[in-house]
């Protein structure tokens, strides 16, 4: 299908337009096809109101095979920092493509890794930083998880609840929601000890203290998917003095929230802290699949082995993906994306201003361009989704509650878009409030 200019991407700056039903009608067959042809599980689309199927994106807009231009709120769960097909990231990939499209994975290296290895470094607050690349968020997970195990020399981990690392089988021992684990994980359960997210000093020494066996801790400095909530001031601060005080491998877990969607290039140094292991990703890749561990090198020298690599992928630190990752550091340094995260943020705190008013909404929180509003019951965060896609704008709701609608949009949002997405959502919420 091509869109006209007018209803198109042209720019990716532009407001909704939506000429059909939303799903329309191209994306209804095309789910019901999808239903028959996909394992159910991975294809979460139905044939019925959320089976909008993406044709194209552009900045923060993105058209469906129907042509109906969005604004798009999820930054494509976080991918799209720099927003969708930045030209200088599809430029790099397109030179990157004609020179080496794919090498040999941990046996031989090409220039753009040693490149991304070194700039990843330079950004990481850590005093001697590696990096151990990975296929993808949860790959990152476990290898910060093995890491902790090897260096520690003890299994056990400290997780906290509400969290979201992944659902890999590894990865699913941080995840906290039963949902994702109970099918899988149950012999695992031992290894792990939960405390609520921002738990007193003293029920985390406690722990430690009682429980020794544990060399790991795994930790979002910010609740992404699950919550989206911040910790109490102070907390990750004297997290790490436990974790280090008990000698317990601390990996802070950034794979959202790095690279500016929270105002810094990670939270971890807006914290004060110097986590041993950092993982990274989704952002990173400006569209691409890649991810890494930046670690101590003391800390990650726990792999150094003389045979074959223990935990590796054919894909990993691909060229490609590593050519848009270098493009995708160049654009959020030269646009100063970090610095309009904050400045777009407070636009959008001031806008939002009028739903702590409403009776339905529970709490408005966030900082930079990560925002959660929670409601008051599991059911209004689906229906203000739904609500929001018919005025052309696409957000998510759910976490460890499903009351939490999610506002993560490109940091390249515009303020009009900001606008428009901030009123739409205080439209909706009135709405619901009159029906209520």
């Amino acid at each position: 299908m091509a869109a006209s200019r007018s209803h198109g991407l042209d720019s990716g700056d532009r407001l909704p337009y939506v000429r059909t039903s939303v799903p329309g009608p191209r994306a209804r067959r095309a789910a019901r096809r999808l239903e028959g042809a996909e394992a159910p599980g991975i294809n979460t689309l139905v044939a019925g109101s959320t089976a909008m199927l993406w044709e194209a994106a552009l900045g923060s807009n993105v058209l469906d095979i129907d042509g109906n231009r969005y604004l798009d709120l999820t930054a494509g769960f976080g991918v799209a920092a720099v927003g969708h097909r930045h030209p200088a990231v599809v430029s790099a990939v397109k030179r990157q493509a004609d020179r080496l499209l794919h090498g040999l994975g941990d046996v031989f290296a090409h220039p753009y890794r040693l490149e991304l290895s070194e700039r990843l470094g330079r950004l990481a607050p850590l005093r001697e930083p590696q990096v151990y690349f990975a296929a993808s968020g949860a790959d990152a997970v476990e290898i910060a998880l093995k890491t902790g195990r090897l260096y520690s020399g003890r299994p056990g981990i400290l997780a906290f609840t509400p969290a979201y690392h992944g659902t890999t089988l590894g990865a699913l021992q941080g995840t906290s929601r039963p949902a994702f684990r109970s099918p899988f994980i149950e012999p695992l359960e031992h290894l792990v000890h939960r405390l609520p997210y921002g738990a007193a000093a003293e029920e985390v020494q406690q722990l430690l203290e009682q429980q020794p066996e544990i060399g790991t801790c795994l930790v979002e400095p910010v609740i992404g998917r699950e919550a989206t909530r911040w910790p109490p001031p102070g907390w990750l601060a004297a997290l790490a003095a436990a974790c280090r005080e008990h000698k317990v491998v601390l990996a802070v877990d950034e794979i959202f929230t790095a690279f500016g969607r929270c105002g810094e290039w990670f939270v971890s140094a807006e914290a004060g802290i110097e986590p041993d292991l950092i993982c990274c990703g989704k952002a990173l890749g400006g569209g691409l699949p890649i991810a890494a561990v930046i670690g101590e090198k003391d800390v990650l020298a726990a792999w150094q082995t003389e045979g074959e690599a223990r935990h590796t992928a054919t894909f990993v630190a691909h060229p490609l993906a590593c050519a848009a990752a270098l493009a995708t550091l160049d654009v959020i340094e030269s646009e100063g994306l970090v610095q309009r995260a904050q400045e777009m943020g407070r636009r959008l705190g001031h806008r939002l201003e009028p739903l702590k008013q409403h009776p339905v909404i529970v709490d408005v929180r966030g900082k930079a361009l990560l925002w959660g509003v929670e409601l008051d019951t599991p059911k209004r965060a689906p229906g203000l989704c739904r609500q929001l896609l018919e005025r052309g704008v696409i957000a998510l709701s759910g976490g460890a509650t499903g009351t939490v609608v999610q506002i993560a949009p490109p940091l390249v949002v515009t303020e009009r878009q900001l606008d428009y997405a901030a009123d739409s959502l205080v439209e909706a919420a009135l709405g619901m409030c009159s029906d209520s």
